[in-house]
């Protein structure tokens, strides 16, 4: 029931309703048959007095009198338990499904294949949490439904046994109040459809902003971005106050329709009491059984509301993912023992042509380009993340095609760390070793004791080569010193270090760096210079570093010169820059 969902389920916004009712069978099964006990207790209630008053009161049967009590508050222990267990059965499976998209959606966001869903963070963000959330509540507008039918029926075979052509007349009444009310179905879901675009758009703007505040304070451009995000409030105002009056309408519409139901019932019912048809406890029946209509009626209206709404949620949710993986990874494993770790032949890629390169074991290259967007197509081939029809060209890791490999392989094989450090709410020590357990807790240290000492040897030994030393030294909890989102607790040469410590502990076989000590002094650089070079040597390691740091540069085995998207210049550091002016103004302070 709660096994991998197909293909078709990711296709369309039914198809995620219908899966969302269908896994949570069981326990949604519990939910109907309380709620609908529940509310068949409920419509009994009026017929129960009408009884009490027909057989009891009007005869002064005391014995009868009593034990009608008693059945009546039987009857109202039955509603209150149906109640109980039957809403939280169904509050249980909506927490769950809501759960489970949660996780199905994190989980295609960090699938290594690449999923282009086409929307920003911020969207992503609001699908992950309030799509997900207004979805799973098609789980209680199917409840709501059957259980607001449910009382109708009873209503209505009860009003058919008082008298058979009134009841078959509120019946057909019933059936008209409820396919009025279903007419403003579609336009609620465009409506949703609508304020939940502009809003996920408004959530993306605000979190690019966040991100990039100290820069925009940098420039003097927050004037800019604060009228851009009042915009796009304003547009998201707008469609919510739109959806609003949809709703609103719909709800008066329904509140309107019902109450002339109640009204007409009531009537009829009080005309056939005058012409003796009905007995009083009867006619207090009926109005009893007509005032009680009016509430399934209404939520049969919310029914249609909340179905709309989980449409509109599920649309946009099954845009993601249906999104197909980019990335499609062979079987292949690295040849063990290869002296080329890495090798670009004649690649072309966005503004990279023809690019022939490669890294020997045991190498650290050194990369220098003038224009930002070779060193960012060069990274992105290097992380395996472009898929094969989107360059010309090979890319091969360890002697094999970097299509041919297994992705877990060429994972594992190389590690692309970027100039943007990310960091993470949690600790240090979490940020420093991420999915490593038994490096970074205490528990069970007898048996793993061996994993846990070669790890925190090689946690030291990364955080020494990086010169982050003072990051750990300087909090009085070390490793264990909290960092918030982002490191923003931490200066920018802190996190710089940190994200360098983390992917020197990693210690894969290719590690590519790209800019890593842009906010470091120059002191703090040369460390880091000769802390990488120890850090990376022996063990047929490679590394590639691309920068202009001359520090950097001067510690490494060779340095190729890519200009316009090609390689124009190859040599150590010290050759190009006594034989290459350009090379030399580029990366001289």
């Amino acid at each position: 029931m709660n096994g991998e969902p197909s293909a078709d389920d990711h296709a369309t916004a039914t198809g995620l309703l219908r899966r969302a009712v269908r896994r949570h069978l069981g326990r949604l099964s519990a939910t109907l048959a309380l709620l609908c006990v529940h509310q068949a207790a409920e419509a009994l209630v009026p017929v129960a007095i009408g009884l009490i008053i027909d057989r009891a009161v009007a005869t002064g049967d005391s014995s009868a009198l009593t034990a009608s009590i008693a059945g009546l508050g039987l009857l109202f222990v039955v509603i209150a338990l149906a109640w109980r267990f039957g809403a939280a059965h169904g509050l249980r499976a909506m927490e769950r499904e809501a759960h489970l998209l949660r996780v199905e959606i994190s989980r295609l966001i960090l699938d290594p294949r690449d999923h282009r869903t086409g929307m920003r963070d911020g969207e992503l963000l609001a699908v992950a949490s309030t799509d997900v959330t207004a979805m799973a509540t098609v789980i209680r507008a199917v409840s709501m439904a059957a259980s607001a039918s449910t009382a109708l029926a009873v209503s209505c075979i009860a009003l058919l046994v008082i008298d058979a052509p009134f009841g078959l007349g509120v019946l057909v009444g019933a059936v008209i109040v409820v396919t009025v009310l279903q007419r403003l179905a579609p336009l609620l879901t465009r409506r949703g459809i609508v304020q939940q675009t502009t809003m996920s758009a408004t959530t993306a703007l605000a979190t690019d902003l966040l991100h990039g505040v100290r820069v925009l304070h940098g420039l003097g451009a927050q004037g800019n971005a604060s009228r851009r995000y009042a915009q796009a409030s304003a547009r998201q105002l707008a469609a919510t106050v739109h959806t609003a009056n949809v709703k609103g309408l719909h709800q008066g519409l329904t509140v309107l329709v019902s109450g002339l139901y109640l009204a007409g019932v009531t009537a009829a019912a009080g005309w056939l009491a005058v012409r003796g048809r009905i007995t009083v406890g009867e006619l207090i029946a009926v109005v009893g059984l007509a005032q009680f209509a009016a509430e399934p009626l209404q939520r049969l209206g919310f029914c249609v509301q909340l179905h709309a709404g989980a449409r509109a949620s599920a649309q946009r949710i099954a845009r993601v993912l249906a999104a197909a993986p980019t990335i499609r990874p062979g079987d292949r494993t690295p040849l063990p023992h290869a002296e080329t770790r890495l090798a670009l032949d004649a690649v072309s890629y966005r503004t990279l042509e023809r690019l022939t390169l490669a890294v020997h074991a045991d190498e650290t290259l050194g990369v220098v380009t003038d224009d930002p967007g070779d060193a960012d197509a060069l990274l992105m081939l290097l992380s395996g993340r472009v898929p094969r029809h989107e360059y010309t060209g090979t890319v091969t890791i360890d002697g094999v095609p970097a299509e041919q490999l297994d992705l877990d392989a060429a994972r594992a094989t190389v590690l692309v760390e970027p100039h943007r450090v990310a960091l993470f709410d949690g600790t240090l020590r979490s940020n420093l070793l991420p999915g490593h357990r038994s490096w970074t807790t205490s528990s069970g240290r007898d048996s793993a004791a061996p994993a846990v000492d070669d790890g925190q040897h090689r946690l030291a030994t990364a955080i020494r080569a990086a010169a982050a030393d003072d990051v750990v030294a300087g909090h009085p909890d070390e490793l264990d010193r909290p960092l918030t989102g982002q490191g923003t607790n931490l200066s920018g040469g802190q996190r710089q270090r940190v994200g360098l410590a983390r992917a020197l502990a990693a210690d894969p076989p290719v590690l590519v760096l790209h800019e890593p000590t842009t906010s470091v002094d120059p002191v703090t650089e040369s460390l880091i210079a000769d802390g990488l070079a120890q850090a990376r040597q022996g063990g047929s390691r490679s590394t590639v570093v691309v920068t202009t740091s001359p520090t950097l540069l001067n510690a490494t085995h060779r340095v190729v010169v890519i200009r316009a998207g090609r390689l124009v210049a190859e040599g150590t550091h010290a050759d190009l820059v006594a034989t290459e002016p350009a090379y030399r103004e580029a990366v001289l302070r």
